[in-house]
């Protein structure tokens, strides 16, 4: 039999979908308040793979990533699914989403993503969120599964995920050598 083990922290990110520019900075208060420093931001790119959210969001969409200074256990995933959703509703516009954020986990070998929408290939975690495997890391290469979001997939993305992953993994190594001193 196996020993249970606690879960290795991983680094939180979030993807942000948003059609209100004006209200980025204050989104990025909001969202340091809530889970701490930022540590990564990227840039902004046109929201253009899909037309899902523009009935409820708007024309215009715009993507970006932030990712965090403080590592979080994957158990609070749902949490912070639900925290996020809290901020959505703060942005909401007539009951209509204006932000959208999703929050995942990244390790060394994947991307987990929280939703609250069911599937065949979402693992149900509690409180109604489902986690679901949205990009490995083999060989060096980000690999996408057959449900990987269409922008999830790009090049782009997956050099912005790179970029995490190397912060993720020099903070192992901080922790890890301070571990040896």
């Amino acid at each position: 039999m196996g020993a249970i083990e606690p879960f290795a922290k991983n680094k939180l990110i979030m993807g942000v979908l948003s059609t209100l520019p004006e209200k980025k900075d204050e989104l990025r208060h909001l969202l340091v308040e809530e889970f701490g420093p930022i540590d990564y931001e990227s840039q902004e790119f046109d929201f253009n793979f899909t037309d899902y959210y523009v009935p409820e969001m708007g024309s215009g969409i715009k993507r970006f990533f932030y990712s965090f200074v403080n590592l979080v256990s994957p158990d609070t995933l749902p949490d912070i699914k639900i925290r996020t959703n809290g901020l959505e509703e703060q942005f909401a516009l007539d009951g209509n989403r204006k932000i959208n954020l999703d929050p995942g986990l990244l390790s060394l070998s994947s991307l987990i993503l929280a939703t609250t929408k069911n599937n065949v290939h979402r693992i149900p975690l509690q409180k109604g969120i489902y986690g679901e495997v949205t990009l490995m890391y083999v060989n060096r290469e980000y690999q996408t599964l057959p449900w990987t979001y269409a922008d999830y997939r790009t090049p782009a993305f997956h050099e912005i995920f790179k970029e995490m992953r190397t912060l993720l993994k020099k903070k192992f190594k901080a922790a890890q050598s301070q571990g040896e001193s």
